[in-house]
């Protein structure tokens, strides 16, 4: 057990797939998981351990932010033995070409500042997904038929933020879509040797305002949980 971890030895998979929203967790490891078993709860962070086509798999929240994401990433790969840690969540798209409700795979995730930063000192490291998850992310996001877009994202440190330079100068730049957490995952995964990917869909877009409804979200979201779950054991 952890400080933010519960769980008992042996209860955590190798395998891990992270929403931010521990309630989700809940909802995708109920959907898609044979017997999923709760295994944490500590602070109403909830995981939860279960097996897909005869692959263990464990689903658990992650929070909001770089920094909360980075505590239970940490732990889980550090005292649990996990090796492949898939982000699943939503995002906010910042490119004309990209509507909601698509699918973006985030190749690389800029950020101005992360909890890895004190690590890197003056290095500007760069990010960046696992290449074996991200095609087969890509297989199974168009044998589904789903929009996809591969690319860069940007992970923000603040939700409100108050800077519409930085937005104009990230589309300027390319940058399909930004979040909040995936560019810590990636320095873990980087650190650790470990798999990393986010898997995201679009659930606003920046420029108008645009918000996909409660109940498209869910359904969004399955196709994520699948796509997720396909790639992590192409």
């Amino acid at each position: 057990m952890t400080a933010h971890i519960c769980a008992e030895p042996g209860e955590i998979a190798e395998t891990i797939l992270m929403p931010g929203d521990p309630l989700r967790a809940k909802w995708a490891a109920e959907t898609y998981l044979e017997n999923p078993k709760l295994v944490n709860d500590v602070r109403g962070m909830l995981g939860f351990t279960g097996t897909w086509r005869g692959h263990r798999v464990t689903i658990h929240g992650s929070g909001m932010g770089m920094p909360s994401l980075s505590i239970y990433a940490n732990e889980l790969i550090t005292q649990y033995g996990a090796k492949t840690l898939i982000r699943i969540g939503s995002t906010g798209a910042m490119q004309a070409h990209v509507k909601m409700r698509d699918v973006i795979l985030a190749q690389t995730a800029s950020s101005i500042s992360t909890p890895s930063a004190g690590v890197f000192r003056e290095v500007n490291f760069a990010p960046c997904a696992d290449f074996g998850l991200l095609r087969a992310a890509y297989d199974a996001a168009q044998s589904k038929g789903s929009d996809v877009h591969v690319g860069g994202i940007y992970s923000s440190d603040v939700f409100y933020d108050e800077r519409p330079d930085l937005n104009e100068m990230m589309t300027r730049h390319g940058i399909l879509a930004v979040e909040m957490e995936a560019a810590e995952l990636y320095n873990l995964a980087a650190r650790h040797g470990c798999r990393a990917l986010a898997v995201l869909t679009v659930s606003d877009y920046l420029q108008t305002g645009e918000e996909l409804p409660a109940a498209e979200r869910q359904t969004s979201f399955g196709d994520m949980v699948e796509i997720a779950l396909e790639a992590a054991f192409a």
